[in-house]
């Protein structure tokens, strides 16, 4: 089977971005972040309606891609598309400390995310979980685990190819499998 439409889940701090990035190098794939489409400036989100549009000309726009994100009102356009799914299901203290020294940089850094956006300690210092991303993290964790297994059961998902990671060190073996295209000239196939 071949990996030309990927889309990777996780909890925050998991490392779907980053695990994207590598596919999308290696593979020469596209690489689409859900988040960069959702935050406009000054982390206004796009209303639901327009961001299941976008999603939708980005994954028709080419037909090959990888795309991390975790927007349940876009899985019926993202899942359908895709032929595998990558769920970076690992345990909440790996994605809390990953966070931390993500965040801690970021803020240091002043970082620009996505269409001027920054993070501020400010907005940890909330604890509501739709602005503190730890708070967020925090209550997203059992809710994957006990939702996504459910869901993937469902008939318009049986083609999936579903990769379920439980540390950081298995994902980064079956990585390490992976060959690049750019190595072999064609789809890679695995």
């Amino acid at each position: 089977m071949t990996l030309e439409r990927i889309v990777i889940l996780g909890k925050p701090g998991a490392g779907k971005t980053t695990l994207a990035t590598q596919l999308a190098s290696r593979l020469s794939l596209r690489n689409i972040e859900l988040d960069g489409i959702s935050w406009q400036a000054n982390w206004v989100q796009l209303p639901n309606n327009e961001m299941r549009e976008r999603v939708s000309e980005v994954t028709t726009a080419t037909s090959d891609w990888v795309l991390d994100g975790n927007y349940h009102f876009t899985h019926d356009i993202v899942w359908a598309r895709a032929d595998t799914l990558i769920w970076l299901d690992y345990p909440l203290w790996v994605a809390l400390l990953r966070l931390l020294r993500r965040t801690a940089g970021r803020i240091f850094l002043q970082k620009e995310l996505w269409n001027g956006n920054r993070e501020s300690l400010r907005h940890h210092l909330n604890l509501n979980p739709d602005e503190n991303l730890f708070a967020w993290t925090i209550q997203v964790h059992k809710r994957h685990r006990n939702e996504f297994p459910t869901i993937l059961k469902q008939p318009e998902y049986s083609h999936l190819r579903v990769l379920r990671f439980r540390s950081p060190g298995e994902t980064e073996k079956w990585l390490q499998t992976i060959p690049s295209a750019k190595d072999s000239g064609n789809k890679t196939v695995w």
